[in-house]
């Protein structure tokens, strides 16, 4: 992976406020700030997860290390669907903040990610998002493939996709006529089965979730 310049050096406290901007202290004095450009802005959305990926997808660019930071949120969005012990640590509310902090870099430290991507999420984990970390991942990979004119289709299962499962997905994406169409993948167990793919406003939904509600609406209307 890329051994880039640190995202925020070691000796600034890094903040990130809720106008897309991050801001870095040293000793409470402001030293520098980052704020993504108005376009990022309102191209990701607005919301929080939004704000956190204008903000790393602006200062990667800035570094001129934008690619090796797609690539490596790619890896970490992987990390998050093929590991069910991190994404406990990132959705746990009963791990103090600093050891879900020290913990998350751990593991990030031991798969290789370079040093922009440990600060970014080091920066989330310090202000407590490490939760809405997935959807961060993203709005970032959303954020990215706007920029570069892809559509992406999100899909969630209860189980990570194997490499067939994923040869058949995009097959049949491609009979549907998204060719160039990049897939993002999450895990919810709570799904219990099949998938759900959304594309833009469409949502295509095989969730044995969703095929027992609609049993017990059936059964409902019935009595």
């Amino acid at each position: 992976m890329l051994d880039a310049p640190a995202v925020w050096p070691a000796h600034v406290r890094p903040v990130f406020h809720h106008a897309c901007l991050v801001a870095w202290t040293t000793g409470g004095q402001p030293v520098g700030t980052l704020v993504a450009s108005e376009a990022t802005t309102i191209a990701s959305g607005g919301g929080l997860a939004d704000r956190y990926a204008a903000a790393l997808y602006a200062h990667a660019d800035d570094l001129s290390a934008l690619d090796a930071v797609v690539a490596e949120m790619e890896s970490l969005g992987q990390l998050i669907n093929q590991s069910a012990d991190f994404r406990r640590l990132l959705a746990s509310p009963l791990i103090d903040v600093n050891q879900a902090q020290k913990a998350a870099l751990a593991v990030l430290e031991q798969q290789g990610f370079s040093k922009p991507v440990r600060d970014f999420v080091g920066v989330i984990a310090a202000n407590r998002r490490l939760r809405a970390l997935p959807q961060i991942v993203r709005a970032f990979a959303d954020l990215v493939a706007d920029r570069r004119g892809i559509i992406t289709a999100h899909v969630v299962s209860a189980q990570p996709l194997n490499d067939l499962q994923r040869q058949q997905l995009r097959a049949r994406l491609i009979e549907a006529g998204y060719g160039n169409v990049n897939i993002q993948e999450a895990v919810e167990p709570e799904l219990l089965g099949g998938m759900t793919v959304r594309i833009g406003a469409r949502l295509y939904d095989t969730s044995l979730k969703s095929r027992l509600q609609r049993l017990q609406y059936a059964m409902k209307g019935a009595a």
